[in-house]
């Protein structure tokens, strides 16, 4: 694991409660930052409460659907009401219904957009106005390799990565005089919960297409994200790092 200087930080995780989301929270709870845990589910909200709080971490959860307007605002007010100020945002929440174009229905296009592009841009527009009056930031945001090179059954996926990925430099280029950075983190075939229930024929033909031989871990993840966000990456923003194994090019 890398190691950088958090302590006293306030980081806010979307879809904090299991998979990356959690594996990101639990890196930079380890480096010393305060956790804001945001998720849907009461129970894994919980469990990920204990993970965290296992780093010796101060951390709080919240219970929010990102791509509700007055959900994500009344978050962030609790969040500031409970820590006093943030520091990081670093939006992981994401959902997948995956179907062919010509049988996907219109919920299921809608659905994936509010989760994965609608909620970054309610969560950044909100985190960053306290960032604005500390002239102080990062923000992270994870999209996906489908966002780069798309993938058949993810049109709806893959669309919301890729316009991530547009809003990322947009505002980086619109926060960047307040000293505020704005990255994202590409992940490819990463093993979490998600993953694990796919076929392992599939699994295995996934593996042998990428270069370095194995999936990635939560903590790859994890690890790209502490570089943005740690005062070493100060000079870095607008960027998109992909995290795969080399597996696009």
């Amino acid at each position: 694991m890398l190691k950088t200087n958090l302590k006293d930080r306030v980081a806010v995780i979307t879809g904090g409660t299991r998979g990356i989301g959690l594996g990101i929270a639990e890196v930079l709870a380890a480096n010393g930052a305060k956790i804001a845990v945001v998720g849907t589910n009461a129970d894994k909200m919980k469990t990920a409460l204990e993970t965290i709080r296992q780093e010796n971490a101060e951390a709080e959860g919240f219970l929010c659907n990102v791509a509700v307007t007055e959900e994500a605002e009344k978050t962030v007010e609790s969040v500031l009401a409970k820590f006093g100020k943030i520091d990081i945002l670093v939006n992981c929440a994401g959902i997948t219904r995956d179907v062919p174009l010509g049988a996907m229905k219109d919920e299921e296009w809608d659905d994936v957009i509010g989760v994965n592009l609608r909620g970054p841009f309610l969560f950044t527009r909100a985190c960053s106005k306290p960032m604005r009056r500390a002239k102080r930031g990062r923000i992270v945001n994870i999209t996906s390799i489908s966002g780069l090179i798309g993938n058949k059954g993810q049109a709806n996926y893959s669309a919301s990565k890729a316009g991530l990925i547009g809003f990322t430099r947009t505002v980086s280029k619109e926060l960047a005089g307040k000293n505020i950075t704005v990255n994202a983190v590409a992940p490819g075939f990463i093993e979490t919960d998600m993953t694990a229930v796919l076929p392992e024929v599939y699994k295995v033909e996934i593996k042998n297409r990428i270069p370095l031989g194995r999936i990635g871990l939560p903590e790859d993840i994890a690890n790209a994200v502490l570089f943005f966000v740690s005062d070493e990456a100060s000079f870095v923003t607008g960027q998109i790092l992909t995290v795969d194994g080399g597996m696009i090019r």
